[in-house]
C-alpha cells in the first residue's frame, strides 16, 4: 500500500494490515496517457467518498458507478494496495483495481472484461487472489460488463447525484406526496407551483438517493412506476 505522503511502506503482512490504514492509503499507482492506447482513465466525482477516485478504463467507471448508488457502500478506494504472494513457486503481484468498505464487510473487486476472463494468464492471476483475499474472510469480486440498460439508467441518474444543488423545499414536496404506485409521468403533476424541468430534476435526485425506486433493468420512460424505498 502507498501512504498518504506517497511513499511505500513495504513490508506488511497482509492479514495484519488494518482497514483503517487501508481506508488512509492513497492509490498504489495512478493512470498514464500515451499515444495509441486502448483504455480511457480518468476522475470520477463520487458522492460517497465526496471526492475524486480514480479509474483506469471505461468499465472500471461503470463499476464506480454501482459502488457510488450502492447505500451499503461506506468508502471506495481505487487501486488500494499491491498484492504479493509466491504462489506455484514463484513471486506473484497484483494490484486490485478497487477496495470497497461495505455495511457487510471490506470487498475487493477485480475489473475484467468477460472476453478476458477465460485468458489462462488472466484467469490464474484472479484465481490466486481470489485465494488471498478470501483466506482474510473478506470478499472477492470480479465485475464484468452490466446489463447494458441499467448501466445507461444508472448513467443518466448519476447526472443528479450532487446533493447540493436540489432545492430542499421541492424534494420534501416530493417525499411527502406519497408517490409511490404513480408512474413517473403522473409524479411530475403531483407537485404543483415547480417548473416541470425542475420537478423532474428533483425526481431523478430522489431515485439516486433511493428515496424512490424503480425497476432499472430496463430503460427508464415515463410509465416507470415509483416504490417508496425508505
Amino acid at each position: 500500500m502507498r501512504a498518504q505522503d506517497g511513499t511505500n511502506e513495504d513490508g506488511l503482512e497482509w492479514p495484519l494490515v488494518s482497514v483503517e490504514r487501508l481506508q488512509a492509503a492513497t492509490p498504489w499507482r495512478t493512470f498514464r496517457w500515451h499515444h495509441g492506447q486502448q483504455h480511457f482513465p480518468g476522475f470520477y466525482w463520487s458522492v460517497t467518498m465526496f471526492d475524486l477516485v480514480i479509474y483506469e478504463s471505461r468499465l472500471e467507471l461503470a463499476r464506480l458507478l454501482y459502488a457510488d448508488f450502492d447505500l451499503g457502500v461506506a468508502w471506495i478506494k481505487a487501486q488500494p494496495f499491491l498484492l504479493t504472494a509466491q504462489v506455484e513457486g514463484k513471486i506473484r503481484r497484483h494490484v486490485p483495481d478497487f477496495l470497497l468498505f461495505t455495511d457487510a464487510g471490506p470487498v475487493v473487486v477485480d475489473v475484467k472484461p468477460r472476453e478476458r476472463l477465460e485468458k489462462e494468464k488472466v484467469a490464474f492471476t484472479l484465481a490466486w487472489a481470489r485465494e488471498v483475499v478470501e483466506d482474510r474472510n473478506w470478499r472477492y469480486e470480479v465485475w464484468s460488463e452490466p446489463p447494458t440498460a441499467e448501466l445507461a439508467n444508472l448513467r443518466l441518474l448519476a447526472g443528479f447525484r450532487r446533493s447540493w444543488l436540489f432545492n430542499p423545499d421541492l424534494l420534501e414536496a416530493l417525499i411527502s406526496s406519497d408517490l409511490a404506485g404513480r408512474t413517473l409521468r403522473e409524479a411530475l403533476g403531483a407537485v404543483t407551483g415547480w417548473p416541470q424541468r425542475l420537478t423532474r430534476s428533483h425526481l431523478l435526485h430522489l431515485l439516486w438517493t433511493q428515496v424512490y425506486r424503480v425497476d432499472l433493468t430496463a430503460v427508464l420512460s415515463g410509465d416507470h412506476v415509483l416504490e417508496r424505498a425508505r
